[in-house]
């Protein structure tokens, strides 16, 4: 089957943009930055008739680094950002001048933010995750003033570390739910909220772009983690050792770092990386015959399954620094880079998978 990576639209941008998503159940996307000038920019672009229409544009004082509509309802589709100076802030897109939420978040730039309990993607409440370059990843519940819900941080004379990758999984109940963060050092670290513990901590070398759960609202299935070295770990998340942890399978896909990993909403076993040098690879992971083997101990030990790449198409020759497919319309997805210009990919040929 050839699939095809179609560029769509392309939109050139006057302003440094580092994130772009769908606002969900809608033909429009937003993006985020910062303009010369040292301020910050959102932007929100509508599909229209082949072409992407500006049709709000706002500036801020700070720059923005990242956005999320996980917390949000379907009805409100309000986007909770993270800034240059560590705050965290909701905008009705709606009337997008003033936050309708506001929080000191961080003492320093949120690098990543991520969102759960919305858009009926996850049990229980709505939450927010950021991680930030202070070392820290904080939870944040959009109802609740100020305070953090929960704060991961280094204990006392442990080496703070710059935190660049946050995400959400394992919210299949009310219960139940996970943060998995990703560092600049190669460490991930994977907390469990209900027990308000580290569940599982492991090191891949290398620094750490991108951390994604499948889906977040399933008992935890698969996680992918994207480094500096271009290369990436697929982590079954089924069965963890408590010795080896959880299984594992690496690719080299790309000469430079792999920016983003993004799973396609339609099909959790297929999943985008973004690249530095401008390329995008879709994978499809193979599950193996059995995912799970007892050991010589009688405990079960994970089996990795395999990953085959599908598709590759480089869109230019500076990094990709964000990606997002669209959760209403398989294989519409909206990417932007360090070349100021924001991009609307078909990728075809998907239901065939």
């Amino acid at each position: 089957i050839h699939y095809g990576v179609i560029a769509h639209i392309q939109k050139s941008l006057n302003y440094t943009v580092f994130d772009s998503k769908w606002i969900p159940c809608s033909a429009k996307f937003i993006c985020l930055g910062n303009y010369p000038r040292g301020t910050g920019v959102i932007q929100i672009y509508e599909l229209q008739h082949g072409e992407a229409q500006l049709i709000k544009e706002v500036e801020k004082p700070k720059p923005l680094k990242c956005g999320t509509f996980g917390a949000t309802s379907l009805q409100q589709r309000h986007l909770a950002t993270g800034d240059f100076d560590g705050n965290l802030n909701i905008w009705n897109l709606e009337s997008p001048e003033v936050p309708v939420y506001t929080a000191k978040a961080h003492k320093e730039i949120v690098n990543s933010i991520d969102g759960v309990g919305g858009l009926g993607i996850g049990d229980g409440a709505p939450e927010i995750v950021t991680g930030s370059r202070d070392g820290t990843v904080k939870v944040w519940d959009p109802r609740q003033k100020d305070l953090p819900v929960a704060n991961m941080e280094p204990v006392e004379g442990e080496t703070k570390r710059d935190c660049w990758t946050v995400a959400f999984g394992h919210a299949f109940n009310d219960e139940d739910r996970c943060v998995c963060a990703g560092y600049d050092n190669g460490d991930i670290k994977l907390f469990d909220l209900r027990n308000m513990s580290l569940r599982w901590e492991t090191n891949i070398k290398n620094g750490v772009c991108c951390v994604e759960f499948d889906r977040k609202d399933i008992d935890m299935n698969k996680l992918v983690a994207t480094s500096l070295e271009g290369k990436f770990h697929v982590f079954d998340m089924r069965t963890q050792h408590p010795v080896k942890g959880f299984a594992s399978v690496s690719e080299k896909a790309h000469k430079s770092t792999i920016w983003q990993v993004r799973h396609l909403p339609q099909n959790r076993d297929i999943f985008m990386t973004a690249g530095g040098a401008g390329n995008l690879h879709l994978w499809k992971y193979e599950y193996p015959a059995k995912r799970s083997k007892q050991d010589s101990d009688g405990m079960d030990v994970g089996v990795a399954g395999s990953v085959s790449l599908l598709q590759n198409a480089t869109l230019s020759s500076q990094p990709i620094s964000s990606l997002d497919w669209s959760p209403d319309k398989q294989g519409l997805c909206v990417c932007s880079g360090f070349d100021q210009s924001v991009r609307v990919l078909i990728v075809t040929k998907l239901n065939l998978v």
